[in-house]
């Protein structure tokens, strides 16, 4: 059994038609959650899970569960998958990747009429990305627990459209509650997103925790004035205390190494008009890092500067904590079943934590779960440039099949 391999061409040529799905001119891929292009992405692998014996269900919140039965189907599922969304400019393997290795996986085992003890499944969790509604893993974090779903059905994104309406209008409103479920064991393969295994020259990233994350809101409020007639000492300029914020981002994550990262990556300017003194900016904050401990101390200190910017600039400031996960420690039983894969098929590989955060992750709260990473060009994801070489997308895979299997039949 531990012989058996995925079909690679098969997995890269599904790879390729998933891209060109919301295909940006740079290569990359834009398919915003619950998009019509979100839709397009989902209903063809509805239509590919069909097509290998799968039953196919959808909960609540619009996870997709896409199902092979076993000898015991009273036996909680083995689980595999990740997400469809991508970031506005995201690439072709971050997310899709995962779940397309699991659609090979069960296309492998029908390939091979393999029977395993407890039945298989594949998911595809709704909003892991958080690019078009915040806060990230929306799908995995209700059925974790970690939301309501009454909250994430309210949310609305910078337009002002209900997540709720916009899951019913691309028809993924399931029935299936989406609350916690029995799950054997839950694998994830993704891509690294970092540079870590192309360094050390390792095909296969064992994943043993996931870094922790806090997510902040703030609003800064000055006030409008005219950018010729206004002397410095009498500003309220909104953008000029932003700046000083982000440098403070900046110092907190430099100042907290090793694995400590912090970043704004959004920002709106109100008027935003060039000869205007900015009069309000939203923006956001990440910090993250693999300790608990420092994550606090990071947290701390945003807070503290937050609590003392105004007095220098003259404006207010509104922090705004909007989700906030702890460091994950992934299962032992799963953990060893990625690595015996990787052994088995005689792939280099080695632990690692994910830096970013994952549907694992939340997976983890209520299930054994680990993760399976492979390398991606220079460590870029989050770009239309992301790139993974096919070889590894198939060892990744093979990997996966190894651990699936392994626990299907313990």
């Amino acid at each position: 059994m531990k012989h058996i391999t995925i079909n690679g061409d098969r997995l890269w040529q599904s790879l390729m038609t998933m891209a060109k799905i919301g295909a940006t001119e740079k290569g990359g891929c834009c398919r915003l959650t619950l998009t019509d292009l979100d839709k397009e992405a989902r209903d063809l692998f509805v239509q590919w899970c069909e097509e290998a014996g799968c039953t196919v269900t959808v909960d609540q919140v619009g996870n997709i569960f896409a199902r092979r039965p076993g000898r015991h189907n009273d036996l909680p599922p083995i689980m595999t998958g990740s997400h469809l969304d991508t970031q506005p400019t995201g690439g072709k393997f971050d997310g899709v990747f995962g779940v397309l290795a699991g659609l090979e996986v069960l296309r492998t085992l029908q390939d091979h009429n393999v029977e395993t003890k407890a039945p298989v499944e594949v998911s595809v969790w709704t909003n892991e990305e958080g690019s078009r509604f915040a806060p990230a893993m929306m799908g995995s974090g209700v059925v974790a627990g970690r939301f309501t779903l009454e909250e994430i059905l309210a949310k609305t994104d910078i337009d002002g459209k209900l997540f709720g309406e916009e899951l019913k209008r691309i028809g993924y409103a399931g029935e299936l509650p989406a609350r916690q479920r029995p799950i054997g064991a839950f694998f994830e393969a993704h891509i690294e997103q970092g540079p870590y295994l192309e360094a050390e020259k390792k095909t296969i990233g064992v994943v043993n925790k996931g870094q922790g994350q806090r997510w902040y809101d703030v609003t800064i409020t000055g006030r409008e004035s005219h950018a010729g007639t206004t002397p410095m000492p009498l500003r309220h300029d909104a953008l000029a205390a932003a700046a000083r914020l982000i440098n403070q981002v900046e110092r907190i994550a430099n100042t907290n190494q090793p694995h400590a990262c912090g970043t704004v990556g959004f920002l709106q300017v109100h008027p935003n008009s060039r000869n205007t003194i900015p009069g309000q900016v939203t923006m956001s904050v990440d910090l993250r890092h693999p300790d608990d401990t420092i994550l606090s101390k990071m947290d701390r200190e945003l807070k503290v500067f937050c609590e003392h910017l105004p007095a220098e600039v003259n404006v207010e400031v509104k922090l705004e904590p909007i989700w906030y996960y702890a460091p994950v420690i992934f299962s032992e039983q799963c953990i060893n079943a990625v690595r015996e894969g990787a052994r088995t098929h005689g792939y280099s590989h080695m632990d690692i934590f994910a830096g970013a955060g994952h549907d694992a992750c939340y997976i983890a709260d209520f299930a054994p779960a680990s993760m399976i990473f492979i390398p991606c060009e220079n460590g870029i994801s989050h770009n239309e440039i992301e790139n993974a070489e096919a070889a590894d997308i198939i060892a990744g895979c093979n990997v996966l099949l190894s651990a699936m299997l392994e626990r299907a039949n313990a």
